[in-house]
């Protein structure tokens, strides 16, 4: 096949540009199933970036179901059924890009309930995985950094964690869709601190088999973001 033309990537988060790209190039068709990527030294070259950058995209698409890294044959295009069915979504939900309010709306209906999900099916291990995320992300927040990549991973392998591919879909568009608002959100003094320390309770609730509390702390979670980027009082955001 013949690689499409790609554009130099100047973001600061430069992996998840290429991320960005390269879901474009699926999303319209120039990327089909089955399709083989370049090697990683040659997307290095076509994006002008490390191939440290280069390889962080491959993981992520990879663990978004996108793509399969097969060792010794290279990285393809996935079959995934589930992703042209929630795809449709994902374009409604672009086309109301503006629409913060409804985002996070759909953030509070959809992920306490995993969050209760993840309290009855998340493994010792998958457990252990959001541990090691949430220990990252305190370094981060102690280095003086918000801790966002973290903070994605960790809803992220929440979701993972109920093994229903449509919902890992899901969350993953509506947090691709808030980066901006989370990364604001976070520049704030003392939110890096808050959104760690929310996500603990979120973990022990997880980690001591208590949906109940495990749905009402992402809830609490989800709200004080939300009043927080849409500026407002935190009753005015709860459901009635």
């Amino acid at each position: 096949m013949t690689w499409p033309d790609v554009e130099p990537v100047k973001s600061t988060r430069i992996y998840a540009e290429i991320v960005r790209q390269v879901r474009a190039l699926i999303a319209e068709g120039r990327l089909k199933s089955g399709d083989r990527l370049p090697p990683e030294r040659d997307l290095a070259q076509q994006f002008k970036v490390s191939r440290t950058s280069v390889r962080e995209a491959l993981r992520t698409l990879e663990s978004l179901g996108l793509i399969e890294i097969r060792p010794g044959e290279g990285t393809f295009v996935r079959r995934v059924s589930v992703e042209s069915l929630i795809e449709p979504l994902a374009q409604v939900i672009l086309s109301q890009r503006e629409a913060v309010g409804e985002l996070f709306e759909a953030r509070r209906l959809i992920e306490p309930g995993i969050a209760g999900l993840a309290a009855r099916r998340a493994t010792e291990e998958e457990i252990q995985e959001m541990e090691r995320i949430l220990e990252e992300q305190a370094s981060e927040v102690a280095a003086g950094r918000t801790g966002l990549a973290q903070d994605a991973a960790f809803h992220a392998s929440i979701a993972a964690s109920v093994r229903n591919r449509a919902i890992l879909r899901i969350v993953n568009t509506l947090m691709d869709l808030l980066v901006q608002s989370r990364e604001e959100s976070l520049q704030t003094p003392g939110r890096p601190t808050r959104s760690h320390q929310d996500h603990q309770r979120i973990l022990e609730a997880i980690r001591r088999r208590d949906e109940a509390g495990a749905r009402r702390a992402m809830r609490d979670h989800l709200i004080a973001v939300e009043a927080l980027v849409m500026g407002r009082g935190g009753d005015e955001v709860r459901p009635r």
